[in-house]
């Protein structure tokens, strides 16, 4: 109440603007609305509600934004409005919940593409050699905008081509790579500081706008896919620094706030991807993890595993007191969520405790499996996360892994050589059984083996995930659990 008072003050002072102050009003309500919104997304009980509290803060911000004195005319508002609309609904309405990592990575590239061209925009009218209007300060922040917003379209658009497998989710490496990409920065680092110097020197816009982009495209190739969490929660944070700087330049307090938000909280939900791993920011961003080991395909020929069949599977855990199931990439790939469902209601009915195991880095971005379970509708009191269920492991009966690899291999926590090495994993292999779905035995994202599928404890069941979970629901239905 404090702020309105003062901007209606001010407003009084320099002769009350109705328009502006209902502009102001919008955008305070928007800033609250954001930060609503990020705590409540923090917490599966309360996404809704913060996915709901984003969506009214955003109206609130267009609003303010149309209210502004800037906008002179709509015409190109509304086009830009209706071309949003008509590619934007078809792709939230017919996208599948298993294809949202994508539809991240493509929203970050937009968010980047938008920043780039608002700062395009922004030079090429205020900083003409004849008209040259902004200080340096605000040329600081536009090259920071279009260095950020410049690398997260083309850094997201690899992202996105590797989530949907139209590069490959290996690591493309060769030598010198790294050296590389850092020349390519530090030029594109020199080319702003000598635009900020001197701004009337235009023919090195370009040359930054193409040094940015590239960088992006060099940074995600030599990235796996089991670092993707990480990097869409990174890139996340990138276009939130470039809708902040975008803010500084246009004068705009809520795109400075908003953006703020975005970018700390990628920044720290990355973070927490590395910590969940053991990695630092430097080994994900540059260490090309999940190259295949020479030596895995030879080890699997020395070794065996035992394997089972669905019917085998539904009387252990038709048997067992307590379950908990580990989901993992490959449930998302089977778009097995469903079935998992029905199999949840069939052993609960038999009194079967069944709980749900969730890495902070299962899947291809932050609350993957989370995302894909919600929409089972299996109850939020079921999903528990890493520290909260490894105490339940050595007491639990079966311990089923659907489509889930690195994150339950006990060679994170012996194997020096390992490149998983001190990665806090699930306890899979401490369950009296352990059973694990998988289509072939191929290394997974870190390109090793799983020792836990070679324990005395462990049986394979080979297939797609929701056709194995599918019969193991089917088969407990038809042993008498309706």
């Amino acid at each position: 109440m404090n702020t309105l008072f003062l901007l209606a003050q001010t407003d009084a002072a320099a002769g009350f603007d109705l328009q502006l102050f209902i502009g102001n009003v919008t955008y305070l309500l928007a800033a609250a609305c954001f930060v609503l919104a990020l705590k409540w997304l923090s917490a599966p009980k309360t996404a809704r509600q913060g996915n709901l509290i984003g969506e009214i803060g955003m109206a609130a911000a267009v609003i303010g934004a149309l209210l502004s004195h800037h906008v002179v005319r709509f015409e190109w508002i509304i086009v830009g409005f209706a071309v949003g609309t008509v590619i934007g609904v078809p792709l939230a309405v017919f996208m599948p919940m298993t294809a949202v990592p994508q539809r991240t990575a493509l929203s970050h590239a937009f968010g980047g593409l938008a920043a780039a061209l608002v700062g395009t925009a922004h030079y090429f009218l205020f900083f003409h050699p004849v008209a040259q209007q902004t200080s340096s300060l605000t040329m600081f922040f536009l090259c920071l905008e279009v260095l950020l917003g410049s690398l997260t379209f083309t850094g997201s658009l690899m992202a996105f081509g590797k989530l949907q497998d139209l590069l490959p989710t290996r690591p493309m490496v060769y030598k010198g790579q790294n050296m590389i990409n850092f020349l390519i920065l530090g030029a594109a680092l020199v080319s702003g500081v000598v635009l900020v110097i001197n701004p009337t020197l235009q023919f090195m816009f370009p040359v930054l706008l193409f040094l940015a982009a590239s960088f992006g495209v060099l940074l995600i190739l030599p990235i796996g896919g089991a670092d993707m969490p990480t990097v869409i929660a990174l890139l996340n944070s990138y276009a939130g620094l470039s809708a902040s700087m975008m803010g500084f330049v246009l004068q705009n307090r809520l795109l400075i706030i908003a953006g703020a938000l975005d970018g700390a909280s990628g920044l720290v939900l990355s973070i927490i991807m590395c910590k969940a791993m053991n990695r630092s920011f430097t080994n994900v961003l540059f260490g090309a993890f999940g190259q295949v080991q020479a030596s895995a395909a030879a080890a699997v020929q020395k070794r065996t595993v035992r394997s089972s069949t669905p019917e085998e599977a539904a009387q252990i855990m038709e048997a067992a007191q307590s379950v908990i199931v580990i989901p993992g990439y490959g449930m998302a790939v089977a778009q097995a969520q469903h079935k998992v469902r029905e199999m949840f209601d069939q052993l609960t009915k038999r009194g079967v405790d069944v709980k749900f195991a969730i890495h902070p880095v299962a899947g291809r971005m932050p609350g993957h499996m989370n995302v894909l379970l919600a929409e089972a509708e299996i109850p939020y009191d079921k999903l528990l996360e890493m520290d909260e269920i490894n105490g339940d492991f050595p007491q639990c009966d079966v311990a089923l892994v659907v489509g889930a690899n690195d994150v339950v291999n006990p060679a994170a926590r012996h194997d020096k050589s390992s490149p998983i090495y001190g990665m806090p994993i699930l306890d899979a292999d401490k369950a009296k059984t352990v059973m694990a779905i998988k289509r072939t035995m191929n290394p997974g994202f870190a390109g090793i083996e799983n020792e836990l599928y070679y324990a005395e404890n462990c049986l394979m069941l080979f297939g797609d995930a929701k056709n194995v979970i599918g019969a193991v629901a089917k088969e407990l239905a038809a042993s008498g659990g309706e």
